[in-house]
């Protein structure tokens, strides 16, 4: 287990604004929003038979919960991409699924005011369950046109080889 070092300068929660999300070593491009890391343990309840008056709880099976990436709508095809290769439409029979590279692991990672990089996730076997190529289109509306894709896995954990780093300080000229 790492040793942690804490920052007895830094009073302030990270903000959730500063993020990067790489696949296949790489930053992925123009990334707007990250669902939430999610998980759930369910709770399994049992009894002894010679007590009748309460039970008892322990852990069963854990799931992880999709997560959905968004960004504006570009020239860049990662997500189609990426897409695809969980089911590309019309490529004929034996085409359809990319069996050997659907899934992924990615990071995100997660950059104090500064932009120095202070807490990492990794995300294990990742694929596209839901791809949205174009968003509803209004004539009348001021917005990005966003698209998205849901990414299924089968866990994450922190990289605790991130650990907190000095925080700069401005200092004042002689």
């Amino acid at each position: 287990m790492a040793q942690f070092t804490v920052n007895t300068q830094r009073f302030d929660p990270y903000k959730n604004f500063k993020f990067r999300v790489k696949w296949d070593g790489r930053y992925v491009a123009g990334v707007s929003k990250v669902g939430a890391l999610k998980k759930t343990t369910e709770v399994v309840k049992h009894r002894e038979g010679g007590d009748p008056s309460s039970s008892r709880k322990s852990p069963g099976k854990t799931e992880y919960e999709a997560i959905t990436l968004e960004r504006g709508v570009t020239h860049d095809t990662e997500f189609e991409k990426w897409a695809n290769k969980v089911w590309n439409y019309g490529a004929g029979l034996g085409a359809e699924t990319s069996l050997k590279d659907f899934r992924k692991d990615i990071i995100i990672e997660l950059y104090n005011e500064a932009g120095q990089l202070v807490i990492a996730y990794k995300i294990y076997r990742c694929w596209v369950s839901e791809f949205q190529a174009m968003p509803d289109l209004d004539a009348n509306a001021n917005a990005v046109a966003i698209q998205n894709i849901k990414l299924e896995n089968e866990g994450w954990e922190r990289d605790y080889t991130v650990v907190e780093p000095a925080e700069p300080s401005f200092t004042e000229p002689s």
